[in-house]
């Protein structure tokens, strides 16, 4: 209420919009928190780091992994640009929007499959009731003959055996269905993909080189703690490296994640 007026006496102040959004946020009213975030936004799109990021998080809890990302995406680089102490809490709401964003991904991709699979399966059982239909093993009401029973178990086995072979060559082709995850700390902390020449800090943190470089670049200070941080400090995880490897040859998919 007391946001509403402030807002009416001084309508283009994005900060009222944002500290309103916060609240709603906190509320759970995550439409309403939205369309706050984007009218403070709007006023203000050059430093709105905390629009940005609240955005992000009531997109998450409309399920917009999509949008949450590309929010926090946003909100993470103004962090970087101003050194803010932020960019811890921004850089994990990235990491979970992009999990989450992948984890649609993983539905969809099961989905289909499964959905593909069953197609396959119902198109075998149509066959085998074509065949039973065909070679006469209909009993009509009357006691199926010993000869009749034969038949018509040799006909089901051999279409339940290819049937279990459709569904062993989609287990093996695709791991069983299952969902398919990158461990966090493959992760680097600044681009948010998978590493695959990572360097570690003072304080024990590792990250992609190249993206460590960048950012180096731009600020000689550590992403996460904002203490000092220069090209001279970083030293190779060689372990993490040996490991990022391994998952990727086992895990081609995880490229694209």
């Amino acid at each position: 209420m007391l946001y509403g007026k402030a807002i009416q006496q001084d309508s283009q102040n994005p900060k009222l919009f944002t500290n309103r959004a916060m609240t709603r946020l906190r509320l759970q009213s995550w439409e309403p928190c939205i369309d706050d975030c984007l009218r403070s936004i709007e006023l203000d799109k050059s430093t709105n780091m905390k629009g940005y990021y609240y955005l992000a998080q009531a997109q998450l809890a409309l399920n917009h992994p999509n949008e949450a990302f590309h929010s926090a995406m946003t909100a993470y680089h103004e962090c970087l640009k101003t050194n803010s102490s932020s960019t811890g809490n921004v850089s994990q709401l990235v990491l979970q929007a992009k999990k989450e964003r992948w984890e649609a991904k993983e539905r969809e991709r099961i989905r289909r499959r499964s959905a593909l699979l069953q197609e396959l399966e119902d198109e075998l059982q149509w066959k085998m009731g074509v065949e039973l239909s065909r070679v006469g093993i209909t009993c009509d009401g009357r006691e199926e003959t010993s000869d009749a029973r034969e038949e018509r178990e040799e006909v089901e086995s051999t279409w339940r055996m290819k049937i279990e072979e459709l569904r062993s060559v989609f287990a093996i082709a695709d791991e069983g269905l299952k969902e398919r995850e990158v461990p966090d700390y493959l992760i680097d902390n600044i681009s948010f993909s998978i590493m695959h020449d990572p360097v570690v800090t003072k304080n024990g943190r590792s990250y992609e080189r190249s993206t460590i470089l960048e950012h180096l670049r731009r600020s000689p200070t550590d992403p996460l703690t904002r203490d000092p941080l220069t090209i001279a400090d970083l030293r190779p995880n060689l372990a993490l490296k040996e490991a990022c490897a391994e998952f990727l040859d086992r895990n081609g998919w995880a490229v694209d994640y």
